[in-house]
């Protein structure tokens, strides 16, 4: 019995993090979930209680593993890890295989503001966010805490649209971007970024 359950739950977040990746949060019911899952709707009540919960598991499912790894690698860089250290840090859990093949998903919750900061940020993020806010003022103590915070954003804006486009890109570029290539697409992003974060802060017209 114990066993059916398990696998009633797991083929029910498999199908909600497909249908939700692929359609979005708000335009993918309940009964889309179960007709993937190929179960009946009690069983979301009886192991989510609700849509909301669902998601939020779903969500806590892919992105908990990747916080931890993304603490494990930040602490293993040392009490002073360089600027492309720290941007490894934070980008490579999610070029995880697993994490990877869950990227529409991602993709879904970093493009939708509502989502991500309610859902993503708030419960799940902010503290890590933290750590390498702080990580980042420590390799470059001449950048301003704004220029940090804009940059960090910058960061994650790139993580997120790589991994929405991560079908199409090839496509889109006649073949000549390749995301599946991770090892390469973690070089490229550690190298563009870490040049933009050592850049100098831009001087601003005061208004």
């Amino acid at each position: 019995m114990i066993e059916e359950q398990v696998d009633t739950k797991t083929r029910l977040l498999d199908a909600a993090e497909k249908l939700f990746g692929q359609n979005g949060f708000d335009a993918t019911s309940l009964r889309d979930i179960t007709t993937g899952a190929q179960v009946n709707l009690a069983a979301v009540n009886y192991h989510f209680q609700s849509k909301e919960s669902l998601i939020d598991a779903v969500i806590e499912r892919r992105m908990e593993p990747v916080n931890q790894k993304r603490i494990q690698m930040l602490d293993a860089a040392g009490p002073s890890p360089t600027v492309e250290q720290i941007i490894e840090a934070f980008l490579a859990p999610i070029l995880d295989q697993e994490i990877w093949q869950a990227g529409p998903l991602i993709g879904r919750v970093f493009s939708n503001p509502d989502q991500f900061l309610e859902r993503f940020f708030k419960k799940r993020l902010a503290a890590v966010a933290q750590r390498f806010r702080d990580a980042i003022a420590q390799a470059l103590p001449g950048l301003p805490s704004e220029e940090i915070l804009w940059r960090l954003h910058f960061m994650a804006g790139s993580m997120s649209h790589v991994l929405v486009f991560s079908q199409v890109l090839p496509a889109m570029t006649g073949g000549l971007c390749n995301p599946q290539d991770r090892s390469a697409l973690m070089t490229r992003l550690v190298t563009f970024l870490g040049a933009a974060f050592r850049s100098p802060a831009p001087r601003l017209e005061k208004n």
